[in-house]
């Protein structure tokens, strides 16, 4: 089993300094990997329901405040070696495509191979409206379609490509990715949709659980795994070749709901238990919240984790 934490992305840890102290001793923990979620704005008084609260919880705090997620990880990767970065999220429709696969493919080279792609088709309809996106209806769609156009600046020599919502003729694109053929992508969303495009144009499948809104237990678990391996056969793509990578975010503030306790929390012997069984059932990576409102708090739950969780869970 692989580790990975949240970084901040607003409020009083989302500075310079604040940043490269956590990603710094990320590293020297030895976590693998450190996510950066995505929004570009944040609307007034909206309407949709983020999907991963019960509540009213919205990803951003008062002030509308979120840093750009690969501008974030392009500043971290010149503080850091070995540890991945993640978009985690990455709302796909929101940027062009040429444009964000160079983005990506600069970060990839400039961090010499370490970028994981994060997808998402998103949630929040007033922001595609503010960006101008193709159609929040279509969002699944365009989605496909840009991931295609991603792979295909990176995987061809005079790529082209002709679609729904984007198209151009053979153009020069350079530098591709270190990696070949490009960084995997890890496909966010608990829908079959989602499980679908992960079995299509995914490395990994990404969702979001150990929530009341979402809690994925090992029972609706198995059920996804099996939809997942079963579509992959369906395509004639060996299923090993998608991984399970689970974030369990904290969006609400109580550990327990529907008198049950929230997954990955709670004893140390509790959270190894958790670990266990959801890596029985296929998970590879998990992706824990060691977010907070000050830095020696975040720092504290960091060394918690490592000295009590994953130092133990991979001996």
């Amino acid at each position: 089993m692989e580790f990975g934490f949240y970084l901040p992305t607003h409020g009083p840890l989302a500075t310079r300094q604040n940043l490269l102290k956590i990603s710094e001793h990320a590293e020297k923990l030895e976590f693998d990997s450190m996510v950066a979620g995505d929004h570009v704005i944040a609307p007034i008084n909206p309407t949709s329901q983020y999907p991963y609260s019960v509540g009213s919880e919205v990803p951003w705090d008062s002030s509308g405040e979120h840093l750009e997620m690969i501008t974030e990880l392009a500043f971290l990767a010149a503080a850091t070696q070995k540890i991945k970065l993640v978009t985690s999220v990455m709302i796909v429709p929101h940027r062009n495509p040429i444009l964000t696969a160079k983005m990506l493919s600069t970060l990839d080279v400039l961090s010499e191979g370490r970028l994981v792609v994060g997808i998402g088709v998103g949630w929040l309809k007033e922001e595609f409206d503010a960006l101008k996106t193709p159609p929040f209806n279509r969002r699944g769609k365009a989605t496909d379609e840009y991931i295609e156009i991603f792979k295909t600046l990176w995987g061809e020599k005079e790529p082209s490509y002709q679609g729904e919502f984007y198209s151009f003729e053979p153009i020069q694109f350079a530098p591709k990715p270190v990696q070949i053929p490009g960084p995997d992508i890890w496909v966010g969303g608990q829908s079959r949709a989602a499980i679908r495009r992960a079995a299509k144009l995914g490395n990994a499948w990404h969702p979001v659980g150990a929530n009341p809104a979402s809690p994925l237990e090992p029972e609706e678990m198995v059920e996804e795994i099996a939809y997942l391996e079963t579509y992959c056969e369906s395509l004639n793509r060996d299923p090993s070749e998608v991984t399970v990578v689970l974030k369990a975010p904290i969006y609400d503030k109580e550990n327990n709901y529907g008198g049950k306790r929230r997954r990955f929390s709670g004893s140390p012997e509790q959270i190894h238990n958790d670990i266990a069984e959801y890596q029985n059932l296929g998970v590879s990576h998990l992706v824990l919240d060691t977010r907070s409102s000050e830095l020696n708090q975040s720092i504290e739950k960091m060394d918690w984790l490592h000295e009590e969780v994953i130092a133990k869970s991979k001996t």
